[in-house]
């Protein structure tokens, strides 16, 4: 059985996406624990939500309060109603979630029949509740989990690959158009760039390339752009895909919106002193490319530098894998353009760099530096740690974390409803 955990701050998104599936007779409500009971034991998404309300009230600074969590056992397992109600009363007993409001939903839409678990991660007083060592706690109880009801285990090495949502392309395997697509179509759900070279950047980790292409169409002057595959090496590989084949929201004119709004929301995003104290520390610490991109790896950052034909470095952008930001160096400050980086690898300077990183702020050491999110990667990510080489299928980032953010258009106005009462309750609290 396969366990996944995401964490969002949209309650009412998470328990929409769920009623969906009632609604389209591809799930049903199995349980419900401390929950406001209704006569008939039919629910609305505001029904729900109301037995959740005095946590979120009571929530003292957990920003993602909401957990939404699917168990998962292999296809040819048969489990009964009555053994996915015990699972996951034993699963949320044991993650520390035992005593919290949560309600299961039963997915049907798919051949793997899965549960899903909808609660808070606060309890009654407003405290967050421990999730240390939560990935090894969960991954332990689904073994036992197994072993009670005789399910096909799941090894560690398995769940990894059924996880995967965003894999780096890989030409030989053939069906390249759906390999760039089951990329393209979600990375600005998680990531933030401001400029067709940031996106490139990261693009490149996934083996992918984007070229802005212009033209004249009946006159007038048109502008799209193609997506490539690329070898290992970053050389382009085949024929290129019209964006268009992805959706809109892969085009130009969608991109070029959400850079606009990528550069208002990182203006004073804190991202940008936490990663810079991280690139300065790895600076004063060696003096060549290999060693910095290494240690900067382990941290959850890579760095992509641009090379010419002969070679020569021109430019250089920092994925952080924590904040899920991009950064050209030149934004983050002219001592992180790839100028200052040729001359210090160049001349093999070291450890005499001078602290001139937003003198406003005073620098962290690298002892003191915590990441924003945790103290790894998001497992989905993590295949960008050392080999480069974690993900899921399109279905999966929708069943998994997608769910979280998910939300009907005809609900729009009942959760718009739900946050403005939320906010009185607030209000008469303080």
């Amino acid at each position: 059985m396969i366990a996944k955990i995401g964490r969002g701050n949209n309650l009412y998104g998470a328990l929409a996406y769920n009623n969906v599936k009632i609604e389209r007779g591809n799930g049903m409500i199995l349980l419900t624990k401390r929950m406001i009971e209704t006569p008939n034991r039919k629910y609305t998404v505001s029904q729900l939500t109301e037995s959740f309300e005095s946590y979120l009230v009571a929530n003292r600074n957990t920003e993602k309060h909401t957990v939404h969590i699917s168990l998962n056992p292999d296809p040819k397992d048969a489990v009964s109603d009555d053994q996915f109600r015990e699972m996951a009363e034993d699963y949320m007993q044991e993650m520390g979630y035992g005593e919290q409001p949560f309600v299961v939903f039963k997915h049907t839409d798919i051949d793997r029949i899965h549960i899903h678990i909808v609660s808070v991660c606060v309890d009654e007083e407003g405290r967050k509740i421990s999730d240390t060592f939560e990935k090894r706690r969960s991954m332990n109880f689904c073994r036992k989990i197994e072993k009670k009801f005789s399910l096909i285990p799941a090894t560690e090495k398995e769940q990894r690959r059924n996880e995967k949502i965003f894999r780096p392309v890989e030409y030989a395997s053939g069906d390249v158009k759906s390999q760039i697509a089951s990329v393209i179509r979600y990375l600005p759900s998680y990531y933030k760039f401001r400029s067709l070279g940031e996106y490139n950047a990261l693009l490149s980790l996934f083996n992918i390339a984007a070229e802005k292409t212009e033209g004249e169409l009946s006159g007038k002057m048109k502008s799209g752009l193609l997506y490539f595959p690329l070898n290992s090496k970053g050389d382009r590989m085949g024929h290129s895909f019209k964006a268009s084949l992805f959706g809109k929201n892969s085009g130009l004119a969608a991109l070029e919106d959400y850079f606009t709004k990528c550069k208002e929301t990182l203006k004073n995003d804190a991202s940008k002193l936490s990663l810079s104290t991280a690139i300065l520390n790895t600076i004063r610490s060696t003096n060549n490319e290999k060693d910095f991109k290494n240690i900067l790896t382990k941290q959850g950052i890579n760095t992509v530098i641009r090379r010419n034909d002969n070679g020569h470095r021109y430019g250089i952008t920092f994925v952080d894998h924590h904040s899920k930001t991009v950064w050209n160096g030149s934004h983050l400050g002219k001592e992180f353009s790839i100028n200052s980086f040729n001359e210090r690898w160049t001349q093999k300077i070291g450890t005499d760099v001078k602290q001139t990183v937003d003198q406003k702020t005073e620098i962290l050491k690298v002892e003191d530096y915590k990441d924003p999110l945790l103290d790894s990667i998001h497992p989905l990510f993590d295949f960008l740690d050392s080999p480069q080489s974690n993900h899921q299928d399109m279905s999966g980032i929708i069943d998994g974390v997608g769910g979280l953010f998910y939300l009907n258009q005809n609900e729009d106005d009942q959760e718009l409803q739900f946050e403005s009462r939320m906010k009185k309750r607030r209000k008469r609290n303080l």
